[in-house]
């Protein structure tokens, strides 16, 4: 039933309703809209295996929380959309210990910007794992948080999921946070929401190469992801500019002829990348580390 690629739950489901009629409620997966700090925020829980498979999506909780007012640079956006992103990680992170070790792990490619939100990520997380075990007197009161940007396989030969998971048992995080890049079903989504979840992530997916999932079965721990959608399937999206424009109904299968694998993403993408990774890094270290204020981040992060 789903024909239009999306990793966004919020987009799978409203797919399913368009098709199935927009009474209709879909056995296994519960859907509802709120607000955070002025920004929309849509859940979407799949309860059982019904519902993943008619979404194409694991079982569990998924948070999108859409950013158009930071894009468009509105008063006091940042620190409120900071803010959105660290009480919505929090509600993921809930049954974790105030100072159990977590794992950032920013994924993707740093050469590639609309591939880069992980790494930056990464580059800006507030790390205090070594600080705790060598200034103890000074960091003893935070939670030890480490991270690291696995790099891709092309340029490693290893899979992410394999040297997560060798890290992992040396440094023993009780979760992992993973970051990445997703594709849109929408460009009106792209660069504009970031989707949370407790289902893992698979490195590549945003981009259409997919590996080996990053998950609690790969790794034995749970996995949080933190993902935003900066490209769109460009067979995708000419389906539905055609739909808009009243030229029928098509679908990404029967365009895309000798643009497969062919990726679109905005022209402001390096500004956009930029504003996210910061805005994605300082709601993860808010969360991670609630004893301090985005006034403090700022000092410590620049």
């Amino acid at each position: 039933m789903l024909t239009r690629r999306t990793d966004l739950a919020d987009e799978a489901h409203a797919l399913w309703r368009a098709s199935a009629g927009e009474e209709s409620a879909l056995p296994g997966v519960r859907a509802r809209e709120d607000r955070r700090e002025g920004f929309p925020v849509t859940r979407v829980d799949i309860l059982d295996r019904e519902g993943a498979q008619a979404l194409g999506k694991p079982e569990g909780h998924y948070i999108t929380l859409g950013l158009e007012e930071l894009l468009r640079r509105e008063e006091d956006a940042f620190p409120r959309a900071v803010r959105a992103l660290a009480g919505e990680l929090n509600e993921l992170l809930k049954d974790l210990p105030p100072r159990a070790p977590v794992l950032v792990a920013g994924l993707g490619n740093r050469a590639i910007t609309p591939d880069a939100v992980g790494p930056r990520v990464a580059d800006l997380t507030l790390v205090t794992r070594h600080l705790i075990h060598s200034v103890p007197e000074h960091f003893a009161a935070y939670r030890p948080v480490s991270a690291l940007a696995p790099g891709v396989l092309g340029s490693t030969g290893i899979e992410s999921a394999e040297l997560l998971s060798a890290l992992s048992e040396t440094v023993r995080p009780a979760c992992v946070l993973a970051v990445d890049a997703l594709a849109a079903r929408s460009l009106r989504r792209v660069c504009r929401t970031v989707q949370l979840s407790d289902t893992g992530i698979v490195p590549g997916s945003g981009v259409g190469n997919h590996r080996r999932a990053l998950n609690r079965e790969s790794l034995g721990i749970p996995v949080v992801a933190v993902g935003v959608p900066t490209v769109v399937d460009a067979a995708t999206l000419c389906a539905d500019v055609l739909e808009e424009a009243g030229q029928g109904a098509y679908t990404p299968e029967s365009l895309s002829g000798s643009g497969q694998g062919v990726i679109v993403t905005p022209r402001e993408i390096d500004q956009d990348v930029e504003d996210l990774s910061r805005t994605v890094a300082f709601g993860i270290n808010l969360a991670l580390h609630p004893q301090l204020t985005l006034s403090d981040l700022e000092l410590l992060l620049g």
